[in-house]
């Protein structure tokens, strides 16, 4: 009887075993994914600034994170930069090449602004949004930002919750792509005028001047107005709305606003269903490219950002509770300092500024003399695009002979490093040549653009008045890869990674599946198991 009675419970056992482990997957799965993209957000910002933080970058730092996080495309912008990082594929695959053909479209204007309207219309494929909808409808999520395309290009194409600032009047927006009216939390939000209130308010550093190596005076900063702290915010309410995002207190109030919306849409409360959260602060970008990457604010907006993705974490912490959620954070480009002003920080000492306008006309001018329609051939960003194939067809040019011709007098430039016809790079071995790779991950050769320009590393183009970032060296496309939370194992890891591989790693961490080829991979390692 008694052994009956114990081969009895134990069959009792065994059925109800799966429906057990069925109940507890969820509880082991997170609650919310958090992805955090801080807009030009180098790598070694945490190692140079690293023994002066203290609170959530500090945090983060501590989770699994790589300090050779690259993105592995030539032409380190937002759009591009943004686009890749939950899609897991470069911008070849994408649509997104360049801020120029990013998400505005005049189709898509916006709720209650009259900012350019933006829209997804360029992008192609999936992300992970739409993995974890296909695994399961139910999850909710909810995209903020300061820019447009670093609120719209994380998501894709789904129409869900984005959000970004309208600088013309103060307000977080949406275009009609997504909906035709505001929710009411977004309304209630937006009553608060919040931007006019910081009319007047100064910008001052956070600690004493001795924390601070960098001088600040530099005049070229800034175009030499306004280059020395304090920042003072105009004192007309209308003024400071439209400064107000060149100021940290502009990430404050995206955290704000996202953290009201996580609320407003119970995102990470669903029980079984994970949610997700993405946020693009946009501050340090508007810092860098006013004052630079070797300025005293940059140093500044750093400690303080440190502070605003601590609260950050407080509140996920009290809201969702403390490893219910799991955290990725990287950022959309790197930075390279001013080419005139030489870097105590940065090796720029050969930095040049460039200008093709005299060999671009000299070239056009030689296509019409051959009977070629000038409108044919487009020069943007360091590509060369031919638009017109049959104007060369009709005149019985040669696009890629006419081409190369361009090509070698542009190399004789000063401050000009290559000048490759895609159809060549094609033949390049690209595990040597990362130039060409990061080229190809851009644009496929038989496409429109058929040429791409390199300058010297740390060299800018002669029309660009401010710091900035956009090439294909490692100075622009070394950023922070790092995940933190729910089913991660901390450490620092050496390996070289790409921006390709976050999204494949959290839908790993998350058990769901890409719906479609990617071009990143599972960084297993970080994985806890």
């Amino acid at each position: 009887m008694f052994r009956l009675k114990l081969v009895t419970r134990i069959a009792v056992l065994l059925l109800l075993a799966p429906a057990a482990v069925a109940a507890q997957s969820p509880a082991r799965r997170p609650s919310l994914v958090v992805f955090i993209t801080i807009d030009q957000m180098r790598a070694d910002y945490f190692t140079r600034f690293g023994p002066q933080l203290t609170g959530g970058l500090k945090r983060l730092h501590e989770g699994a994170s790589f300090g050779r996080g690259f993105h592995d495309h030539a032409i380190t912008e937002t759009a591009p930069g943004h686009a890749t990082t939950m899609s897991g594929r470069y911008p070849v695959h994408t649509g997104i090449v360049m801020n120029s053909q990013g998400v505005n479209a005049k189709d898509a204007p916006l709720i209650g602004a009259n900012d350019v309207g933006a829209s997804p219309f360029r992008f192609t494929g999936t992300t992970l949004t739409d993995w974890m909808r296909s695994a399961d409808p139910s999850t909710r999520v909810l995209s903020v930002s300061r820019k447009d395309r670093g609120a719209i290009l994380p998501i894709g194409r789904t129409k869900t919750d984005v959000y970004w600032y309208a600088p013309s009047n103060g307000t977080f927006t949406t275009s009609r792509y997504y909906a035709d009216t505001l929710p009411s939390w977004v309304q209630r939000f937006n009553a608060k005028k919040i931007p006019e209130s910081f009319a007047g308010k100064s910008w001052t550093p956070l600690k004493d001047a001795s924390a601070y190596p960098e001088p600040d005076s530099v005049a070229l900063e800034s175009l030499g107005v306004d280059y020395a702290f304090p920042h003072v915010l105009p004192s007309d309410p209308a003024a400071a709305v439209r400064g107000f995002y060149e100021y940290p207190w502009m990430d404050e109030l995206t955290i704000d606003f996202a953290l009201q919306g996580m609320r407003e849409l119970g995102l990470g409360d669903g029980g079984s269903r994970t949610d997700l959260l993405a946020i693009s602060l946009s501050t340090l970008d508007a810092v860098g490219h006013r004052w630079g990457p070797d300025s005293r604010e940059l140093h500044d907006y750093i400690l303080r950002l440190d502070q605003m993705v601590g609260r950050l974490l407080d509140s996920l912490d009290a809201r969702v509770g403390k490893g219910r959620y799991v955290v990725a954070l990287t950022g959309d480009h790197g930075m390279t300092p001013f080419p005139t002003l030489k870097s105590a920080i940065y090796p720029n000492g050969n930095a040049k500024r460039v200008s093709l306008e005299l060999v671009w006309k000299a070239f056009v001018s030689r296509l019409r003399t051959a009977g070629v329609d000038s409108s044919a051939v487009a020069l943007d960003d360091g590509t060369v695009s031919v638009t017109k194939p049959e104007a060369f067809a009709r005149a019985g040019v040669n696009a890629d002979s006419a081409l190369a011709g361009f090509g070698r007098e542009a190399m004789r430039v000063q401050g000009v490093a290559r000048v490759d016809l895609l159809s060549s790079l094609a033949k390049a071995d690209t595990t040597k040549d990362v130039i060409a790779r990061r080229w190809l991950h851009m644009f496929a050769p038989g496409g429109a653009v058929r040429m791409v320009i390199t300058l010297t590393q740390y060299s800018y183009w002669l029309t660009t008045t401010y710091a900035t970032h956009g090439s294909p060296y490692d100075n622009d496309a070394n950023v922070p890869m790092i995940f933190w939370g729910a089913g991660v194992k901390p450490g620092a890891y050496p390996q070289t990674v790409r921006t390709v591989d976050l999204a494949p790693t959290l839908a790993a961490i998350l058990g769901v599946k890409p719906t479609e080829s990617l071009d990143g991979r599972v960084l297993t390692q970080v994985i806890k198991r």
